[in-house]
């Protein structure tokens, strides 16, 4: 066992000498109203990963490997859309949608919406909305697989019901079981509602596709780990915005090295400046608190995370987008973090777009059959949508 661990760590330290970074951009969408956000699934069955976009007005799916665009529903609420989750559920190659809308931040009583998208039969056509139940500020989601093997919509408001300047009522986390009809009531239960003012989230990866999945939620007051169990969802903090110096994470995403070590990415604060990467604690703090360790302090309004083996070194590089929202005239981009050590060092920067891409939301994904990750990333300021071509050496 220690020699194939061995033998992995030097093949990986050979591959980083090697490894030369290479993406061809390509732009697909040049007229995005706001892409909030991304998914990537199989949307027709054709066993090709497609790219679906939660844009202002419309929720739309673009054809692999033609691109062409396919408008799934426009405009289900006054205000804007501003999340998707899409995933095969059922396991018939084909993924199940659900979206977010009537954002209004300031909001914390009215707004929000969650929908269940109806397919037709011909998938290019418009699909037909079921309004779920929600609280107020919706704005992320994921499918997550169950400890019945089932998938529930998790979906995360904002702020919690009626807070102001983040205080009040935690935000309530809730997971959405699907009933055989979707047309009919869903049922809910609480994940959790520990924060008070959240972010986003990623699935944490299972042993098995028979075990059930992990969440990390990240918000203003870090970043918190949600294990089920048969009493319910456990948490346990990985950050805290009471350490010194933090100020809480806008996002959050799960890494691992070559040698299986995990890692959490993520951009601190929200709308920060930070790269950050933290690693489990080594007979560590007491509060089994991770170790910090910042890689890039330059982003401006930092709002992308996505963790990948692009290069072949047999970990997770780091993918970071920022978009200078509210500093207009700063440059924008989007950049490749990547090491081979396993202790949370040596990490090594390569710029991906520069200045062309207001990243709001970036993905990771074999796009093209070749085995290797592309990166599709959405533009906000830049009104585009491209993707970024893996041509590793």
């Amino acid at each position: 066992m220690q020699r194939s661990c061995l033998a992995l760590l030097l093949a990986s330290i050979s591959a980083a000498a090697d490894v030369t970074p290479g993406f061809r951009s390509q732009e697909i969408d040049s007229n995005v109203g706001i892409g909030y956000g991304l998914a990537i699934a199989d949307v027709n069955g054709d066993a090709r990963n497609d790219i679906l976009l939660c844009d202002k007005d419309a929720i739309v799916w673009y054809q692999n490997p033609s691109w062409q665009k396919h408008v799934i529903v426009e405009k289900l609420t006054e205000k804007d859309h501003v999340c998707i989750a899409a995933r095969d559920i059922d396991g018939d190659g084909r993924c199940e949608i659900a979206i977010g809308a009537e954002w209004n931040p300031g909001d914390t009583v009215g707004s929000g919406a969650v929908f269940y998208l109806m397919p037709p039969a011909d998938r290019t056509q418009r699909w037909s909305p079921v309004k779920l139940s929600h609280e107020p500020t919706t704005h992320r989601m994921k499918w997550v697989r169950n400890q019945a093997g089932r998938y529930d919509l998790v979906v995360v408001p904002l702020h919690g019901r009626g807070n102001k300047n983040g205080e009040g009522a935690g935000v309530r986390v809730l997971a959405y079981h699907k009933p055989e009809d979707a047309s009919q009531p869903w049922n809910t239960s609480l994940v959790t509602d520990a924060m008070h003012m959240t972010h986003n989230l990623d699935i944490v990866p299972a042993g098995s596709s028979a075990e059930a999945e992990s969440l990390l939620l990240c918000g203003k007051e870090g970043v918190l780990r949600l294990d089920p169990s048969d009493a319910g969802w456990r948490s346990r903090w990985i950050s805290r915005h009471d350490q010194p110096g933090l100020q809480g994470a806008g996002e959050v995403r799960w890494g691992a090295f070559a040698g299986g070590q995990p890692y959490v990415a993520t951009i601190e604060p929200m709308h920060g400046n930070q790269v950050v990467i933290y690693t489990p604690p080594a007979n560590g703090p007491k509060d089994g608190l991770w170790q910090r360790r910042v890689l890039d302090d330059s982003l401006v309004d930092g709002h992308a995370v996505a963790c990948h083996d692009l290069l072949g070194l047999n970990n997770r590089q780091v993918v970071v987008g920022w978009r200078a929202h509210h500093k207009l005239g700063s440059r924008v981009g989007v950049k490749l973090f990547y090491t081979t050590k396993e202790d949370g060092g040596g990490w090594q920067q390569h710029l991906l777009d520069d200045n062309t891409m207001a990243c709001e939301d970036a993905m990771g994904a074999d796009l093209d059959g070749d085995r290797d990750v592309d990166i599709v990333a959405a533009g906000r300021a830049t009104k585009n949508l491209k993707i970024y071509w893996n041509q590793r050496q």
